[in-house]
C-alpha cells in the first residue's frame, strides 16, 4: 500500500502562482530492462554510467543484491560485483545497496572512481581493467549519517572537484545532526582515514534532507548549494526549499535564504536559467508528495509546472531537444508511476512529454547509451526494484 500523500495546499496559500493542469503529451521511448524485480533483493536506489574500460562504451555501475555491480557496455548484459557489502562496518547498520551515487576521478589518474553512500560515504578505486581487478574500497566520511545524495563540485574554488553530501539524521544517530557538508580530498587521498569535513549548514537543514543543487545563484562568483526536505512524520522542521550563500572569506557556517516553507515532501532542487532572462532560476520537486514547480530569479518566486505528477523523486536538468535551453527530466518513485521530461519553450514555458509508464525511480541520469548522439535515460527504480533505460528515439 503507498503512503498517504498529502493534498497539496491551493496556490495562493503556497506562495505561487496559480497554473491549471500542465499539457501532457505521451511519447513514448524503448524501454529497456536490465535488471528485472524478479531478480533483485529489496531495491534499486542509484546508477551512473560512464566509460570505466575506454572501449568506447558506456558502462553502469549501480547498487543491489548486496553489492556494487558493474555492467559493461555494450550490450549490459554481464554483471560484476566490484564490491560486495560485508555484513557490518564500524558505525554502519547492515544494508544491501546504496541510498545514492556520484561519478568522481578521486585519485586523478583519468578515469572516474565511484562515490557512494550506504550510511558511511565510500569511493571504489576504479583499477586499470575494472571487469578484472579490484575496486579498491576507501572510506570518505563515516560520521555523516542519513546522507541521501551525491554530487561533485568545485566548492572551494581551487580547480578541484569536491564532494557535497548531507548529513541527515538526528543527534541520537550522529555527532553532526540535520546538516549539510562538503568534504575535500586529502593529499594522500588513497592512505588518509576520511576527508576533510566542512560544516556549511550546522543543524540549520531538519526534516529530511534530500538532493543538492549546485551552482552561483546570486551571481558573485562563487557556487551556492540548495536543499529540499521532505518532512511528514518522523521529519519534523522539514516541507521547505532553501539555499546556502558561499561566503567570500570561506567562513563557516554559510548564510541560509529560505525560498519557500510549506513544501510538503520536497526533495530536488536545481539551478538553471530557465527563461533565458540572464537570472537563475531552480527547478524543484516534491519527490514524496506531488508536484514540480519552478522558482523565478532574482527574488525567487515559486510558481507551479506541473501540480499532478506522483512522487517525482528524481530530477536532472539538461537540454534534452537541443534547442538551445533547459529542460527537465524525472520519474515518480513508485511501481506505477510515470517517467517523464518537461520541454522547454525557451521561456519557463513547459510541456510534459511521458517517455514511460509503470516505473520507479529514485535515482535518474541522462546520457547517451546507445552511442547514437542523443541523450537516453537511465533510471534506477526504488519500488519497482529494476534498473532500467529510455531510449531517446530523437534522430
Amino acid at each position: 500500500m503507498k503512503p498517504f500523500l498529502p493534498i497539496l495546499l491551493a496556490a495562493a496559500a503556497l506562495g505561487s502562482d496559480a497554473k491549471g493542469a500542465i499539457e501532457s503529451i505521451d511519447t513514448p521511448w524503448t524501454k529497456h530492462t536490465l535488471q528485472p524485480a524478479a531478480e533483485t533483493r529489496g531495491m534499486i536506489n542509484t546508477a551512473v554510467a560512464a566509460d570505466f574500460d575506454k572501449d568506447g562504451h558506456m558502462d553502469i555501475l549501480s547498487s543491489f543484491n548486496g553489492g556494487v555491480v558493474l555492467l559493461p557496455g555494450p550490450d549490459w548484459q554481464t554483471q560484476i560485483v566490484v564490491h560486495p557489502f560485508p555484513a557490518r562496518r564500524p558505525n554502519q547498520k547492515p544494508t544491501g545497496g546504496c541510498i545514492h551515487s556520484c561519478l568522481l576521478d578521486v585519485d586523478n589518474d583519468g578515469d572516474q572512481d565511484f562515490v557512494g553512500s550506504n550510511n558511511t560515504v565510500f569511493w571504489l578505486e576504479c583499477p586499470d581493467i575494472p571487469r578484472k581487478n579490484k575496486w579498491i574500497y576507501r572510506t570518505i566520511d563515516d560520521e555523516i549519517k542519513g546522507t541521501h545524495c551525491l554530487i561533485t563540485g568545485d566548492v572551494d574554488g581551487d580547480g578541484v572537484q569536491d564532494i557535497i553530501a548531507n548529513s541527515g539524521r538526528t543527534a541520537k544517530q550522529t555527532s553532526v545532526p540535520n546538516s549539510l557538508t562538503w568534504l575535500k580530498a586529502p593529499k594522500n587521498v588513497k592512505q588518509a582515514p576520511s576527508w576533510i569535513r566542512h560544516v556549511y549548514a550546522d543543524k540549520t537543514a531538519p526534516g529530511g534532507s534530500h538532493y543538492a543543487g549546485f551552482g552561483d545563484v546570486n551571481g558573485d562568483g562563487r557556487p551556492d548549494i540548495a536543499y529540499g526536505a521532505k518532512g511528514g512524520e518522523g521529519f519534523p522542521g522539514g516541507q521547505w526549499f532553501a539555499w546556502w550563500e558561499n561566503p567570500a572569506d570561506g567562513s563557516l557556517p554559510w548564510r541560509k535564504h529560505l525560498l519557500s516553507a510549506n513544501q510538503p515532501g520536497a526533495s530536488n532542487i536545481v539551478p538553471a536559467d530557465l527563461n533565458n532572462d540572464g537570472h537563475v532560476d531552480y527547478f524543484a520537486t516534491r519527490g514524496h508528495a506531488k508536484g514540480a514547480l519552478w522558482f523565478k530569479g532574482p527574488g525567487f518566486q515559486p510558481i507551479e509546472i506541473d501540480p499532478d505528477i506522483n512522487g517525482p523523486h528524481s530530477l536532472e536538468l539538461v537540454d534534452l531537444d537541443r534547442d538551445g535551453d533547459i529542460d527537465a527530466v524525472t520519474c515518480g518513485r513508485f511501481e506505477d508511476s510515470i517517467a517523464a521530461w518537461y520541454e522547454n519553450d525557451g521561456s519557463a514555458g513547459f510541456r510534459r512529454r511521458v517517455i514511460g509508464r509503470d516505473q520507479g525511480s529514485y535515482d535518474t541520469h541522462t546520457v547517451d547509451l546507445d552511442n547514437d548522439g542523443d541523450l537516453d535515460v537511465l533510471v534506477a527504480g526504488h519500488f519497482s526494484r529494476n534498473l532500467v533505460w529510455f531510449e531517446n528515439p530523437a534522430k
